[in-house]
């Protein structure tokens, strides 16, 4: 294996779901200029999740996704003149 492959600054960080504000620590190397004080009193580089584990239809056992990004939005206005033509 070679040396000095892996980063040395790993630290403690919070990652908050922004769907349901579930929010968790761990280590990472990720970059934030955005922080957050939790429940222990300590403040943490805050990283933000579109989804995680505790949002995710998969884990959670429910099958509808919130599209955040409006992503069947841009699809429908993209497409809306094909739509149209096949409706008529």
């Amino acid at each position: 294996m070679k040396k000095d492959l892996h980063p040395k600054n790993y630290r403690l960080v919070a990652f908050r779901d922004m769907s349901n504000g579930y929010t968790f620590v761990t280590r990472s190397t990720a970059g934030s200029k955005e922080t957050v004080t939790l429940e222990d009193g300590k403040e943490y580089p805050l990283i933000k999740l579109e989804i995680s584990a505790n949002s995710h239809p998969f884990f959670t056992g429910k099958m509808k996704l919130v599209d955040t990004a409006g992503r069947v939005d841009k699809f429908m206005n993209r497409y809306k003149s094909h739509y149209d033509k096949k409706k008529a």
